[in-house]
């Protein structure tokens, strides 16, 4: 899917759009001086920036009609859905279909084996650039909807920074993208691309993290679980947690490498200010902490499951051993009665009570043997 957001912000956001609307229809702008554009409104002479009005002619009121709807409007900002590309714009898109990569293709000038390796599950986090657009490569952990014991898994989101647009695209949808578009995160433009890319990269840290707690209170679920009863399905979700946390660390590695590189090398497109440069050293900091997590659970998760393990394979010898205790326990009359039971001659064949004396005798020596074994601890 496809989707286009823009954030119109500052005190002129709407008046722009009036005087617009307006001088549109008359197909002509009433007059400009020194980069200004003037109209007049009743008894008053009223001015924009020519340039901040220019951009709102292409890409705003030409779209106008093409608006899906206002996300959010607040003062002096609005938050807009658009059903065409314009300047300034966010372009979000997910599970995308050959047409619409044909499409984004057009609009960016981007070969079409560039935007689909950004779709590839296998790549590596990176940064590139092709065609006046740079590409930040990065993993960001979403939640398993398949029947796989591993509750997390990560996959590749690519984010294309230009002088137009930024543009963010992913597998699937998923919560992180979620939180702009939902205005859940303050003070986010789509205007301000640098400043954008690490609110966004901050959101992935905090998820991590925040998965990475998740983990550790299913963990202790788990091993209070393995305490009441030693299951394979507590084995197997313990697997599951430490499979997923091996997918962190692996991920996290490789956008820990990518945030170094943004922050010691200049790139086209992404021009740092003091305030973006200290969200970045946030989120580097942030990283570094989930991959501190992740080992820490990591090796947490596999001594617990090592224990488990050895704790099964000894109740399995317990078992054994007490199996064939009982299975020499067993022997011993068996033994006696088939003695009694060959064809020869043996003793008490005649005497009124020899079943008896004989059963007696295998109950005495069944007990014996029981003594034995328990001095033996083997029952």
């Amino acid at each position: 899917m496809l989707e286009i957001y823009k954030t119109i912000q500052g005190r002129h956001s709407q008046f722009i759009e009036e005087i617009l609307a307006k001088t549109w229809k008359r197909g002509k702008i009433h007059s400009t001086f020194f980069g200004q554009i003037f109209y007049i409104e009743g008894e008053h002479l009223l001015a924009v920036n020519f340039l901040t009005a220019l951009q709102h002619i292409f890409s705003v009121h030409m779209c106008r009609s093409l608006e899906s709807a206002i996300i959010k409007d607040d003062i002096g900002t609005r938050f807009l859905k658009l059903k065409d590309f314009t300047y300034g714009s966010w372009i979000n898109i997910f599970n995308p279909t050959e047409q619409e990569i044909i499409r984004l293709s057009h609009y960016t000038n981007l070969s079409i084996e560039f935007i689909k390796s950004t779709l590839d599950e296998e790549e590596r986090p990176r940064i590139d650039s092709e065609n006046g657009y740079s590409l930040i490569l990065i993993h960001i952990p979403v939640e398993n909807s398949t029947k796989d014991p591993e509750i997390y898994k990560t996959i590749p989101l690519g984010i294309l920074i230009s002088e137009q647009n930024i543009i963010t695209i992913c597998l699937q949808d998923n919560s992180i993208i979620r939180n702009f578009i939902e205005g859940k995160v303050k003070t986010f433009y789509t205007f301000k691309k640098t400043r954008f890319l690490f609110q966004l990269l901050y959101k992935i840290s905090i998820y991590y993290l925040q998965y990475l707690r998740n983990i550790d209170k299913i963990s202790d679920k788990i091993e209070k679980e393995l305490h009441k009863s030693l299951r394979n399905q507590e084995l197997i979700e313990l697997f599951g947690l430490e499979k997923t946390l091996v997918y962190f660390s692996t991920s996290l590695k490789g956008n820990e490498i990518v945030l170094g590189k943004i922050l010691k090398f200049k790139f086209s497109h992404i021009k740092m200010y003091p305030d973006d440069t200290d969200l970045l050293e946030d989120v580097i900091t942030e990283t570094k902490q989930a991959i501190d997590m992740t080992k820490i659970y990591t090796n947490i998760l596999r001594s617990t499951r090592d224990a488990y393990a050895s704790m099964i394979s000894n109740n399995l010898n317990v078992v054994m051993k007490f199996l064939a205790a009982i299975t020499i326990i067993l022997a011993i009359p068996t033994m006696i009665s088939s003695f009694f039971g060959m064809n020869v001659v043996v003793p008490l064949p005649t005497h009124p009570h020899g079943f008896i004396i004989i059963i007696i005798g295998s109950l005495v020596l069944s007990i014996i043997g029981i003594i034995i074994l328990w001095r033996k601890n083997m029952l």
